[in-house]
């Protein structure tokens, strides 16, 4: 049984340890709303973006599309883009994204492709127990303080020109979707070449009688993907960013509340142990006083 005094020590120690999760918690909660916000506004220009890149692809589409369209013609090698924090103590956050790119590369090795992976945040590095050689580039973000979008279109740069290079055919982007405080939900995007979507006849722009669409483009929709396309990948790895740092903050402050409510929980225990051993303690000295006087 422990002694009254490391009993003590323990409890000072884990009230300390609680002192400090609820302040994380509060210091996530302030942060979330802020995040929540930039993800929320981010949302309809990433959103708007695709449908503009997918209503000029299907007009056009063909021979001479630009590779981040038509794509190089094979799919062997795949990036995948994995998207994480610099910092812990955020729960499942960092650990659902990963495992997400591991499942996802898990199939496309299963199918026979090569697999080299991305990844943005230091925590996503974990990777590399699993890929020793898998990981071709590590770009850190322990410079920035609030999502930018000068940091996504670095990283967009490099992987186009990694793209340009003939490096891989494919790339996928993992990150976190922030839909609550308590729901943070994994995310896979493929961002090169640019997925097209089927489009619903019953959602497509009005049409004329010579079957034109009723919209037209100056100059012509190859100039306009020629720069919308770039765009549209550093403009999907900012929403990435975006979503990452509500997710983050919201996974955070669910975690610290959990902390704090365990360590209340704990302080409970170990204060019902103290109380009973130094009752235990104050009869034992009981009995040994009343046996010494009746030894007299």
């Amino acid at each position: 049984m422990a002694s009254l005094k490391a009993l003590k020590i323990r409890i000072n120690s884990v009230k300390s340890t609680q002192k400090i999760t609820k302040a994380m918690k509060m210091v996530a909660a302030a942060k979330l709303r802020r995040a929540q916000e930039a993800a929320m506004a981010g949302r309809p220009y990433a959103e708007r973006i695709e449908s503009v890149v997918a209503s000029l692809a299907a007009r056009a589409g063909g021979e001479g599309a630009s590779p981040l369209l038509a794509g190089t013609g094979k799919d062997q090698v795949h990036m995948l883009v994995v998207v994480t924090s610099e910092r812990g103590l955020a729960g499942a956050f960092n650990t659902n994204i990963v495992r997400a790119a591991r499942r996802k590369a898990e199939e496309l090795e299963a199918a026979g492709k090569t697999v080299r992976f991305y990844t943005v945040g230091r925590k996503g590095r974990v990777i590399k127990r699993f890929y020793p050689t898998g990981v071709v580039a590590d770009h850190d973000l322990s410079t920035m303080k609030v999502a930018r979008f000068d940091e996504a279109k670095a990283i967009a740069d490099d992987l186009l020109a990694r793209y340009a290079a003939g490096e891989f055919d494919m790339a996928h982007l993992f990150y976190a979707k922030f839909q609550s405080a308590l729901v943070q939900i994994p995310t896979t995007q493929q961002i090169i070449p640019v997925s097209v979507p089927t489009r619903d006849p019953k959602l497509a722009p009005t049409l004329s009688n010579d079957g034109d669409a009723a919209v037209e483009y100056e100059p012509s929709e190859e100039k306009i993907l020629a720069d919308l396309l770039p765009r549209n990948v550093a403009v999907q790895v900012f929403r990435a960013l975006l979503e990452n740092a509500a997710s983050e903050q919201g996974s955070r402050m669910n975690a610290m509340d959990n902390a704090t409510r365990n360590a209340g929980d704990m302080i409970n225990r170990l204060s019902i142990q103290y109380n009973r051993t130094r009752q235990a303690a104050i009869t034992t000295e009981l009995v040994e006083i009343i046996s010494g006087a009746e030894a007299l």
